[in-house]
């Protein structure tokens, strides 16, 4: 099989590998990058492919999709009040814009 072909993974991992494309891809990443970023995430998760043989119902580990949150917090602690207020009400400015231009 040559590499980068798709035919060992499972429909779900097919559909799984998209969401995590389209997500990275709506926040700004390259279609590449992002492509190339959830393949990788699926194979942590999973394994890799899991078409045929022994290497079917092996459980799935998680890690990967749970990290998100874990990183965060550490750059808003590092700010000073006067820095965070200042991010805060340039947010609130443009979530009112977009909402906005939504209507």
């Amino acid at each position: 099989m040559p590499r980068g072909d798709k035919s060992a993974y499972t429909d779900k991992q097919k559909r799984k590998a998209q969401h995590i494309e389209d997500s990275y891809e709506a926040r700004g990443v390259s279609e590449d990058e992002a492509e190339r970023r959830a393949w990788a995430t699926v194979n942590k998760e999973s394994g890799g492919g899991n078409l045929s043989g022994s290497g079917r119902g092996h459980a799935e580990n998680h890690d990967s999709a749970k990290k998100g949150g874990h990183l965060g917090g550490k750059a808003a602690a590092a700010r000073t009040p006067e820095q965070r207020a200042a991010s805060a009400r340039k947010a609130a400015a443009t979530r009112k814009r977009n909402a906005a231009a939504k209507h």
